[in-house]
């Protein structure tokens, strides 16, 4: 039978008091002092604990004398490192994380066409004319990155979102290669990524479901095929 750490098990305790709301956002958790005499386990163990928390997001750390650990609520960020890692971790395949991307991108279109703000607009043109002044394929690459998270934020969907940051890291990750991403990939991507937007802009879910469909499908192919050192030809987008 294993027993737990006993930091684990203090670092459980002080999770379920923040998410149950015990301890709001920006309130201070008590002192380490004030904790090791309240738990009765020794400063280290203490700090343990506050660092798991760290970890996972839930507390932000202050150093000096108005220090101590902040309480702050998981965001997209969290769910994005957390996916992160087990792909990473795991090591995935590549074929999962595009076929996980297929799965939810149109999603994020459909609710991006509903719910966008002139703001999310603005985010996204931003980001396509970023995509078409690229000149090396670190720009283009972080470009076409901030344009899919753009995508997903615009949903509103705090998951979903979460969700893209991790597999938009992977996808940058894998396609980091000047022979996939070639002027015809890059001009087949300006134009998909205006047509999605478009359809954005006009609050069209279906007509940006399609796209977004046919754009992620086509890049996906693409990539894997480049995996496979195959040759593929990636089809516009209407």
């Amino acid at each position: 039978m294993e027993v737990p750490k006993a930091s684990d098990v203090l670092a459980n305790e002080l999770r379920e008091r923040i998410l149950s709301g015990d301890y709001p956002e920006g309130t201070p958790l008590p002192p380490e002092r004030e904790l090791v005499v309240q738990t009765r386990m020794s400063r280290t163990t203490v700090r343990e604990a506050l660092r798991v928390l760290e970890v996972q997001g839930l507390v932000r750390i202050k150093a000096g004398r108005a220090g101590g650990a902040f309480v702050q609520q998981p965001g997209e960020e969290s769910v994005a490192n957390s996916l992160e890692l087990l792909i990473r971790g795991r090591q995935i395949r590549l074929a999962s994380v595009h076929e996980t991307r297929e799965a939810i991108e149109p999603t994020c279109a459909r609710l991006a066409a509903l719910n966008r703000t002139p703001g999310d607009l603005q985010r996204l043109d931003a980001a396509n004319t970023a995509i078409a002044a690229s000149g090396s394929l670190e720009e283009f690459l972080q470009a076409n990155l901030d344009w899919h998270i753009g995508v997903a934020t615009a949903s509103h969907n705090e998951i979903l979102t979460g969700i893209m940051i991790a597999l938009s890291r992977a996808i940058y990750t894998v396609t980091h290669n000047e022979g996939f991403v070639n002027d015809e990939v890059r001009g087949i991507t300006v134009r998909a990524h205006r047509s999605v937007t478009r359809a954005i802009r006009e609050r069209d879910p279906e007509a940006a479901v399609r796209r977004m469909t046919r754009h992620v499908h086509a890049y996906a192919a693409a990539a894997l095929a480049v995996e496979e050192r195959t040759a593929i030809t990636v089809p516009e987008i209407d």
